[in-house]
């Protein structure tokens, strides 16, 4: 599948398609099962042409689990561990400024998203859109911008709206916000990976656009009629 956004912003890497599979195909990147690693990382792989995977059982990061929907957070240690520490749990991460705001942001933010998912498939595939088969239909795209495109994909999305506000940048896990957030909320998109944990996995001149596919499917056929066929843009578009 071809995209018309990624050849009208210049995009050098592929948008990312997220497809639930109850199976996986050959030659798909996993985590090793009880090995740790970052949902980013693979998010970069995919974007260069790689299909990675992931399932509840080989995603061990706590914040991956639950940015990728597969299991609610448990408090008890992540509030602490998100926010000030406490006696026992020394290594945090200082996002939130108590325990008690990590707690709220937990349980009315990404566990209540999580609860609104529909049943799930067991594994999630990040794959290059110009992998994407016919029988397949992903759940979100993600593109990888720079300043530029990011422009023009924050523009392109309040093209047709009557408000200003189609597009948010939400606090968050990075993998909450490039996956959780647009697969619940179709309605809009989001602007990720601005969580310094997923950050440096992530080349420092990218950040994430990611939105449903419905919402993706529109863009789509807005962009040829849009800014993106006009001289404002082509200016730019000459200096990518």
């Amino acid at each position: 599948m071809d995209s018309k956004i990624k050849n009208f912003i210049k995009l050098k890497n592929q948008p990312v398609a997220v497809i639930q599979a109850d199976e996986l195909p050959e030659k798909v990147l996993q985590f090793k099962a009880g090995k740790w690693g970052c949902v980013a990382a693979m998010l970069a792989a995919a974007a260069n042409g790689k299909v990675a995977a992931f399932s509840k059982d080989t995603t061990t990061c706590i914040g991956g689990r639950a940015g990728l929907g597969f299991e609610k957070y448990q408090l008890g240690w992540i509030e602490y561990f998100l926010s000030c520490g406490s006696p026992t749990i020394e290594r945090c991460e200082h996002y939130k400024q108590t325990p008690e705001l990590a707690k709220n942001f937990i349980e009315n933010v990404s566990n209540h998203l999580i609860e609104k998912l529909p049943p799930r498939k067991k594994f999630l595939m990040f794959k290059p859109l110009e992998f994407v088969e016919e029988n397949e239909t992903p759940d979100v795209i993600i593109f990888l911008a720079n300043a530029d495109q990011l422009s023009a994909l924050v523009t392109l999305a309040n093209y047709d709206s009557p408000t200003n506000d189609a597009v948010k940048i939400l606090f968050g896990a990075g993998c909450a916000q490039v996956v959780l957030y647009p697969m619940t909320d179709k309605n809009f998109c989001y602007v990720g990976l601005t969580d310094p944990s997923a950050r440096k996995f992530i080349d420092k001149n990218l950040l994430a656009f990611s939105l449903s596919y419905e919402k993706f499917l529109h863009l789509e056929n807005l962009a040829a009629e849009s800014f993106l066929n006009y001289d404002a843009w082509q200016k730019i578009f000459n200096r990518i």
